[in-house]
């Protein structure tokens, strides 16, 4: 069901290795005190309640993957990034992004 679900609204799969080739930034947007209990390597933690006051510290000429615990957050950091200009993808959970980038 889920696959034929995700082929009538076409979700795209994408290569989360070529988006870091291409100087991707990842932003963690859970607590520090989630980050702090792992997080990927380089990834950059902004918390979802400062994004908006943090935008700046990142470059808007890289694309931006967003991640969290689950992907609901990162769902909510991908909608604001985009609203400001920035070429964005949820990447998801934490933990499963890890395996592909």
């Amino acid at each position: 069901m889920l696959s034929i679900l995700k082929k009538i609204f076409g979700r795209k799969s994408v290569d989360y290795k070529e988006l870091i080739a291409r100087g991707a930034q990842i932003v963690d947007v859970r607590t520090k005190a989630e980050f702090a209990g792992g997080h990927i390597k380089k990834s950059k933690n902004i918390p979802l309640q400062e994004l908006k006051s943090q935008i700046n510290t990142l470059d808007k000429t890289k694309p931006v993957v967003t991640c969290c615990a689950s992907g609901i957050r990162s769902a909510s950091a991908k909608e604001i990034l985009q609203n400001n200009g920035f070429e964005v993808y949820n990447g998801g959970g934490w933990a499963s992004l890890q395996n592909k980038v």
